[in-house]
Formats: structure tokens, C-alpha cells, sequence
């Protein structure tokens, strides 16, 4: 099959979220004028080590878009297998000025850097200033480049010296309504690395 986006695919479902997969998910907490919030996006990622920067990126002018405007900065939690529930009830569509911490039971703290909550308990959280908002092609599609100033691991998720995703087991967006979790992992050397 080959489909061209502006002409449609003909299937029941779009298949494009199928296709980029596994997408971590990125589970965005903000402060701004109206209060505390908490979302969900699965089009997260890192994008660079010196300094380390995230972006994700939000179709709509969400609660927390408006809030980083405002604030020019934002938190990334991780979502850890035993989260997945919590981190779904997060992404209803709820009233602005409601707090997703409160309405769904999500423990909250302060970050360190940054005027900003944290999901308290994530195996991990990226305090983060924006650094870009770039309007992308579009209806109401946007990037947000944030370079993060602090960063908070859950201490019995490391182990050696390193962070250990398979204490936590990371939550993963796939295509449709589907997730994935990270149970085992395997090691892989580069060609040329010892």
C-alpha cells in the first residue's frame, strides 16, 4: 500500500501513529495563570546532550501550552508502568483552571530551578525552561524546545551507577489507543566501540 497524506489513506484509522512507534510519553506538569496542570503528550523526545534539551510537541492551544507562554517553563515526568492509569485519567478534557494533580490523586512537589510542580514519586522529572516555540505546518500544531535545568531520579531506580529503566518499566505510546511497556532491554555495541 502507498497513500499520499493529502489525499488520505482509506483506512478505518490513520495509521501514522502506528507507523513512529514506541514514542515515549511525555507527561508535561506547568503552572500559569490559572493554576496547576498535568498532560499527557506522546510526541516527546530528547533532542541533544550539551546542554541536554527536550521537545515535545502539542496539536491545539492546551492548558499547557498557555501555561509555558506564560511561565516560560515546564516539567517532564516519566510514566513508569504502575502510573498508566493515573497518567490516562490526566488527559480528559478538563475545564481550565482545573488541577490534574488534584482531580486525578497525582502526588505533587515543587521543582528545584524552575517555578514549576513535579509528579513526586516519578522514576524521573526534567525541570525544563523553553528555550522555542515554533509554530509547525498546519491547524494549531506546535513545537516546544525546552533546555533543561534540573533533573530528579528516583533513587532505586538506579542501580550501579546507572538509571535502570527496568525498575520502573516506561510507559510507551503507540498507534491507536495502544501503549507498550519497557520490561527487558539488551545492550549493543557500536562497530569500532570495546
Amino acid at each position: 500500500m502507498f497513500y499520499r497524506p493529502d489525499d488520505g489513506h482509506g483506512l478505518p484509522h490513520n495509521p501514522f501513529n502506528a507507523i513512529v512507534t514506541p514514542r515515549p510519553i511525555g507527561w508535561i506538569s506547568t503552572r500559569g495563570p490559572d493554576g496547576d496542570n498535568l498532560a499527557p503528550y506522546s510526541f516527546f523526545n530528547a533532542v541533544a546532550y550539551v546542554p541536554p534539551q527536550v521537545m515535545f510537541a502539542s496539536t491545539g492551544a492546551k492548558d499547557s501550552l498557555a501555561a509555558l507562554r506564560a511561565s516560560g517553563v515546564f516539567c517532564v515526568n516519566i510514566v513508569e508502568e504502575a502510573a498508566l492509569a493515573v497518567m490516562n485519567a490526566t488527559s480528559a478534557a478538563f475545564p481550565r483552571g482545573v488541577d490534574e494533580f488534584e482531580a486525578a490523586g497525582v502526588p505533587k512537589a515543587e521543582c528545584r530551578t524552575i517555578p514549576c510542580p513535579r509528579v513526586e514519586g516519578a522514576p524521573a522529572s526534567l525541570e525544563c525552561r523553553v528555550t522555542q516555540v515554533v509554530e509547525l505546518l498546519g491547524r494549531d500544531n506546535h513545537l516546544i524546545l525546552g533546555e533543561v535545568t534540573g533533573v530528579h531520579l528516583r533513587d532505586d531506580c538506579l542501580v550501579a551507577g546507572r538509571f535502570d529503566v527496568t525498575r520502573f518499566r516506561p510507559m510507551a505510546r503507540l498507534g491507536y489507543r495502544d501503549y507498550a511497556v519497557v520490561r527487558e532491554v539488551m545492550e549493543l555495541a557500536r562497530p569500532g566501540e570495546g
